[in-house]
Formats: structure tokens, C-alpha cells, sequence
């Protein structure tokens, strides 16, 4: 009977993690739909590491105080928004932020880890260069995320989201 409980314990515990890791195509199958950027628009990808460390956390990332997605391990998604300043946030015990100025035809990368916390761990986020995004988006999983079809309907064009 004990092996049966430690069986199902392990089940669960693996299901559970599972539940926290995106799922969808790989962006090397999607890379070549992705829409060219319109003239005045710039495009910000989001994504997070396939680490099963912190799978479970996946709090709301907010691009200037507006929903755009969730920080889900193995995920990535990308909006696309015009020339400006903007400031990234994710928040589970406290608030992490990461600031940047977009150009019109230029693309940012954003990456959403994992850090210790005193209660529940953090996500932060960070700017980081393209070749380097380039290596970790290439076996990650595009993530439609419900919270775009609100920032549609707010004016926001996040485009390679689905509704």
C-alpha cells in the first residue's frame, strides 16, 4: 500500500509541475508566420525559460500598468506597440520592474526569471541582447495569453496574440 501512495504522491507532483510549463507550437515552427513589424511600431518579446524551478509561478506581466500576458516557464509571446518609453512589471510578493525605450522598427526582448523570495518566489524581469534571446527562444513554446483580447479592445495592437 505504500508504494501505491508514494506512486500517486508522484503522480500528482508531476502533474502539478507539468500544469506550470507552456504548451503550444515551438517558436522555430511559428518564427516564419510572424508578421513584419508596421512602420511605426516596434515589437517586445516576452519568454521564460523552460526551468521547472518556479513552474508554478506565473503572475501577469504588465507592459505601462496594462496586462499583456503571463511569465509561464517554457513560453513566449510578443506584442507589438508604437515608439516610446515603457516600463515592464511583474509582481508576486513584491514588484519587479525593467524600463526601456522602444524605437519604431526595433525589437526588445524581455526575460521573465525566477528568484528567491521570503514567502513565494519573484519573477523579474530583464532586457537582454538578441543574440542572446536567439538561443533560449529557439525551444520555447508560443503561449496565447486570455488577457490579450482585453488589451485589444483597449486600444493596444498586440499582435501574434489570439482572442
Amino acid at each position: 500500500m505504500t508504494k501505491l501512495l508514494k506512486a500517486l504522491v508522484g503522480s500528482a507532483f508531476v502533474a502539478l509541475v507539468a500544469s506550470g510549463c507552456a504548451s503550444g507550437p515551438q517558436y522555430k515552427e511559428v518564427a516564419s508566420s510572424i508578421p513584419t513589424l508596421k512602420e511605426a511600431q516596434g515589437r517586445i518579446y516576452f519568454y521564460r525559460s523552460n526551468s521547472m524551478f518556479g513552474a508554478a509561478l506565473q503572475p501577469t506581466i504588465n507592459l505601462n500598468g496594462t496586462p499583456v500576458g503571463k511569465s509561464q516557464a517554457g513560453g513566449f509571446f510578443y506584442v507589438d506597440e508604437p515608439a516610446g518609453q515603457y516600463v515592464v512589471s511583474t509582481a508576486t510578493e513584491t514588484e519587479k520592474t525593467v524600463s526601456f525605450k522602444l524605437d519604431a522598427g526595433e525589437t526588445k526582448y524581455v526575460k521573465t526569471s525566477v528568484g528567491f523570495g521570503l514567502l513565494v518566489g519573484r519573477i523579474i524581469p530583464s532586457l537582454e541582447s538578441a543574440d542572446e534571446a536567439a538561443k533560449n527562444l529557439e525551444d520555447l513554446h508560443y503561449v496565447a495569453n486570455p488577457t490579450t483580447a482585453a488589451v485589444k479592445k483597449g486600444g493596444r495592437n498586440t499582435v501574434g496574440t489570439t482572442e
